[in-house]
């Protein structure tokens, strides 16, 4: 039996074509190539536009789903030079409280292309800027060159702790009083922020740590020579600001939509007619939305805004 079955396996194996090899595909010649990179810039584009209306669909969503107040801030719309509408906020609440000295002081500016104190030197503002990255140092020195010639803008090079931050700002505003302070270096954001308490500005513009909740007091412990690591591991959740603000005499009054920046006024300045109350972080806190953070409509001009 087990003959006649190998035998008959033989037979049917025998019967069985022998299957062809498949042919090499064919290699893509240059045209086909220049194609399909022509077709991925494209789709990229489409991409990178589809982003942007993402962003704006996902502002208005919050602004339709969010409270109607009219004493909330955080719906307030400008983007010249800020991340995102920061430009806008800044403004509607200078428009609410005032200004005095119009002068400004900015801690962590980048290249200067993109922060929230460069549309108030734009328009006729002077402030301090402090930033420690030597090749955004030398971009602000060149870009911005007629400002600091003019003395409008001041630059302080070199990396901002705690220990030195005070006697740097202090220096530079011989006795004035700043109507904006702006701190966001990521790691030390908040311990550098509590070492200006004594500076009294009229508002404060400070990064936040969105991804904790508000319920959570929550600082990084500190390190002068702390950088961020690119994780959820920087600066301070927004409950430990409010601790701090509290102490330095500021209120919480907002955050942008896109949860990056919280917005501070000084105590006196504060009033449940012109800001939205409870003032504190279960109210104000918005929760981290950074994939929708980038410039809306036209590219920023990076050069003096007013040079013919």
């Amino acid at each position: 039996m087990r003959r006649r079955l190998a035998s008959l396996v033989r037979r049917l194996v025998d019967r069985i074509a022998p299957i062809p090899e498949s042919p090499p595909p064919p290699a893509p010649d240059s045209g086909a190539l220049e194609a399909l990179a022509r077709a991925e810039a494209l789709l990229g584009a489409r991409l990178g536009y589809l982003h942007g209306g993402l962003a704006h669909v996902a502002a208005e969503v919050a602004r339709l789903a969010g409270p109607r107040d009219p004493r909330a801030v955080c719906f307030a719309r400008g983007q010249v030079y800020s991340q995102n509408e920061e430009d806008g906020i800044i403004a509607e609440i200078l428009g609410r409280i005032g200004v005095e000295s119009r002068v400004f002081v900015e801690i962590g500016v980048g290249s200067g292309v993109e922060n929230n104190t460069r549309l108030l030197l734009e328009t006729g503002w002077s402030g301090l800027w402090l930033e420690g990255d030597e090749t955004h140092v030398a971009t602000i020195r060149t870009l911005l060159a007629p400002h600091l010639e003019a003395g409008r803008l001041a630059l302080a090079p070199g990396m901002v702790s705690a220990e030195n931050v005070a006697a740097t700002v202090d220096g530079y505003l011989a006795g004035r009083v700043p109507d904006v302070l702006s701190v966001d270096i990521d790691h030390n954001t908040s311990h550098v922020w509590r070492a200006l308490g004594h500076l009294r500005p009229r508002l404060a513009v400070i990064e936040y740590n969105a991804h904790f909740p508000p319920q959570t007091d929550w600082e990084i412990p500190y390190d002068p020579e702390g950088i961020w690591e690119s994780s959820t591991r920087f600066g301070a959740s927004l409950a430990a600001l409010q601790r701090i603000g509290e102490a330095n005499g500021m209120r919480l009054v907002g955050c942008d939509l896109l949860g990056v920046n919280a917005f501070f006024v000084r105590a006196d300045l504060v009033d449940e007619t012109r800001f939205l109350p409870p003032f504190d972080a279960r109210t104000h806190h918005r929760p981290p939305a950074f994939d929708l953070v980038r410039m809306n409509g036209h590219p920023r001009h990076a050069g003096v805004l007013g040079r013919r």
